[in-house]
């Protein structure tokens, strides 16, 4: 047998067996991926598929095998072992036997992130950053039934900023504007938002006959309040999370746009039961002697979020735990926490029965079904106003709880705690320098 011929027989010998390992490393092997997050101070093991030789691109990012290096030996049939040390970036390049090419795995290590869980029921007082149209209103004017708003083409859930060049804060506003402009047969100047988009136009009021008065033909609202749960309060940044998804105005279905807002005590009265087509609620009043427990300054798909300057009472934890990100979640035992009477937070018992693999934010990371028998009894399963609930697994505080399935009350949906912390304004990336040195 020639030269040429070996080496041809030793290259088919070798591709082959590096389809094998691919087919087979990814149901034997799912820790050995091409990414892999860590926060500082955690440990992680890959499972490879034989012995190897590991090389690192940078110093000082992680250790491997428990020692500061650029290069470690994986014998076979053990783990490689990274001990994460300090935030940044590397490149873990690895050869099966030595000498063949199998994986480059980039290895980010972030800042180490603890936060506190919630569970809190909490009170949300919301004042739109500006005038919301809900409703067209008919007015009886000296032509029959007509809406000057209408017929100056704003339409539901349209955001009016500005009258006159006026800037809007507040309902009461707008009374004054209207009724100078209707006397002095003057069209006021709108400018109005709708979504993302700003408008304007020219609105001449009209004089109400019935009610003897100046109108916009619009029924409005700047404000909005309701209960939900806090998921997390971040000590080190004075920062929170609640709720899990936005809150929407209950007339146009529109996210509202926060002008301020304050979350406050609140403790539930009594529950609703959720049944197979018809969600229940939790029935909370706001604490009356309680004090603002935070600001709102932001509302988003993932929830409301603000300043807080303390962890709220009825804790049940009083040190942060660490989160986890989205792909540490697995399908298994969590438990939720929450409040089903008063101002105590419980812990429930509840089954991830589905995770979603996300690399870019959504609201539906997660299905969960709550197995623990006396939250059943008592709600029936996810009710109104346990949104926001933190979801537990492994000591980790890993999303929130955000809607119910109305079909199957017992479950419902989750979104990834790194979501929230991203729109809180928690940042998480690793540095991309460091100036420690290998041993």
């Amino acid at each position: 047998m020639n030269r040429n011929l070996k080496h041809r027989i030793l290259g088919l010998f070798v591709a082959f067996f590096f389809c094998f390992l691919g087919s087979t490393a990814a149901a034997e092997h799912p820790l050995l991926t091409s990414e892999l997050r860590m926060f500082e101070g955690q440990a992680a093991q890959l499972t490879l598929p034989a012995g190897a030789q590991a090389t690192l691109n940078r110093p000082g990012v992680v250790a491997m095998n428990g020692r500061l290096g650029l290069e470690a030996k994986v014998e076979p049939g053990h783990p490689l072992k990274l001990t994460s040390l300090t935030s940044g970036r590397t490149d873990l390049k690895l050869k099966l036997f030595g000498k063949f090419p199998y994986k480059t795995v980039r290895v980010d290590v972030f800042p180490d992130l603890k936060v506190i869980p919630g569970g809190q029921t909490i009170g949300v007082k919301v004042k739109s950053d500006g005038i919301l149209v809900v409703g067209h209103h008919q007015i009886t004017s000296a032509h029959g039934k007509v809406s000057p708003g209408e017929e100056a083409g704003i339409k539901l859930g349209d955001l009016i900023t500005h009258l006159n060049g006026t800037k809007l804060k507040d309902a009461k506003e707008v009374t004054g504007i209207v009724e100078k402009a209707g006397r002095s047969k003057k069209p006021i100047d709108v400018v109005y938002k709708r979504g993302n988009e700003v408008r304007t136009t020219k609105l001449t009021p009209g004089y109400d006959e019935k009610d003897k008065l100046w109108r916009l033909g619009l029924y409005i609202r700047d404000s909005a309040a309701g209960v939900g749960t806090l998921t997390f309060y971040a000590p080190q940044q004075g920062v929170y999370g609640a709720l899990g998804h936005v809150i929407t105005d209950m007339n146009t279905q529109t996210p509202i746009v926060v002008g301020s807002g304050q979350v406050v005590q609140s403790s539930v009265t009594s529950i609703s039961k959720s049944e197979n087509g018809e969600p229940g609620e939790k029935r909370a009043i706001f604490v009356k002697e309680g004090k603002q427990l935070g600001t709102i300054e932001r509302n988003t798909n993932f929830g409301i979020f603000g300043k807080m300057n303390r962890n709220p009472d009825h804790s049940l934890y009083g040190e942060p735990v660490p989160v986890a990100f989205a792909e540490e979640v697995k399908e298994g035992p969590a438990e939720i926490l929450t409040v089903v009477n008063g101002q105590q937070v419980e812990r429930f018992k509840v089954e991830v029965v589905h995770v979603t693999k996300q690399n870019t934010p959504a609201t539906k990371g997660l299905v969960i079904r709550i197995t623990d028998p006396k939250l059943i009894n008592k709600t029936g399963g996810i009710v109104q106003g346990m949104s926001g609930s933190p979801i537990m697994q492994n000591g980790k505080l890993i999303g929130a709880v955000t809607h119910v399935f109305v079909n199957d009350p017992k479950s419902g949906y989750g979104c990834f705690i790194e979501w929230m912390l991203r729109d809180a304004g928690i940042t998480i990336a690793p540095e991309k320098e460091n100036n420690l040195k290998a041993g």
